[in-house]
């Protein structure tokens, strides 16, 4: 087995979207290559309720999939093809965009005013760009969760691990999206296939992860129950086919995302990603004639 070295660690940046909703940004918005087929990573933790009341009110998407996963709090959401529902804690929304499609999300926040939780973009091939817009939300029961021996626990939103497949499937970028636990002072090696690019996302605890010459350090600590939510980490991997971490006193939890890069061209603006800017020039003409939706 090889272990995937570190590449690099990022210290997600503040970042105001929607109607005024305060995020960290992870990746996004710029040179996303290390970590194609993944174009943003955002962490929507927050206690303040006036910091994400205001929402993500009706806008478009078209060429990509998203998804949320709800940690606590409620995120209600509708669509233009009809659809409504709310997200609560542990529940998972997957949307792929596709041909196009009109949508909000409004974050609600649970009784003591804390909403937590990310949102995932996953690029769609070419091939796939013009596909039917559809939605997969799943409930957080539906999850599986399975518990080694050593005390790990991983919740598999998608692909399939340790024996168990997630609930999404049929998406473009076959990504393998895990929530992972790992409990104080232990090391777990964790698989991840070598044609993926990965990437890690701390939100608990504290750990090193290793690679061949020395480990490197993550910190997110927790003081008095609640998450220190200026202090995060994002790891990005490179080649090998395992990710290697030593948990420290508190235990860590993190998300281990993975997927089969797409290696096309990229032309971007907004929520509206497609392979060319004649294309994305379409697109922004169709909205403005309001015929963005097939």
């Amino acid at each position: 087995m090889s272990v995937r070295p570190v590449k690099q660690v990022i210290q997600p940046k503040p970042t105001l979207e929607g109607a005024g909703v305060r995020l960290q940004r992870g990746f996004g918005f710029g040179n996303t290559t290390d970590f194609d087929p993944f174009l943003l990573f955002d962490d929507f933790r927050n206690d303040n309720p006036a910091d994400y009341l205001a929402g993500f009110p009706w806008h478009p998407h078209r060429g990509i999939e998203t998804i949320t996963y709800v940690l606590t709090g409620t995120v209600e959401h509708g669509d233009s093809l009809g659809n409504r529902g709310s997200l609560g804690a542990g529940d998972i929304q997957w949307m792929t965009a596709g041909s196009g499609i009109l949508h909000q999300e409004m974050p609600k926040g649970d009784q003591q005013g804390r909403m937590h939780g990310f949102q995932l973009w996953a690029n769609l091939p070419s091939s796939l760009k013009m596909t039917k817009p559809r939605y997969q939300d799943v409930p957080g029961k539906d999850v599986p969760e399975v518990t080694d021996d050593d005390g790990t626990k991983v919740r598999v939103v998608c692909g399939e691990f340790w024996g168990k497949k997630g609930p999404v499937e049929g998406v473009a970028a076959d990504p393998r999206y895990l929530d992972i636990s790992v409990p104080p002072r232990t090391r777990r090696r964790l698989p991840v296939e070598s044609s993926r690019h990965a990437f890690a996302y701390v939100f608990a605890g504290s750990g090193n992860f290793r690679d061949a010459s020395e480990p490197r350090a993550v910190r997110n600590e927790l003081k008095g129950g609640e998450y220190d939510l200026g202090n995060r980490s994002l790891v990005l991997f490179d080649s090998g086919d395992e990710v290697v971490v030593d948990s420290c006193d508190e235990g860590i939890r993190f998300l281990l995302v993975s997927g089969k890069p797409i290696e096309e061209p990229v032309a971007w603006y907004g929520p509206i990603v497609m392979n060319t800017q004649a294309e994305l020039r379409d697109a922004m003409r169709e909205l403005q004639l309001g015929t963005f939706i097939r």
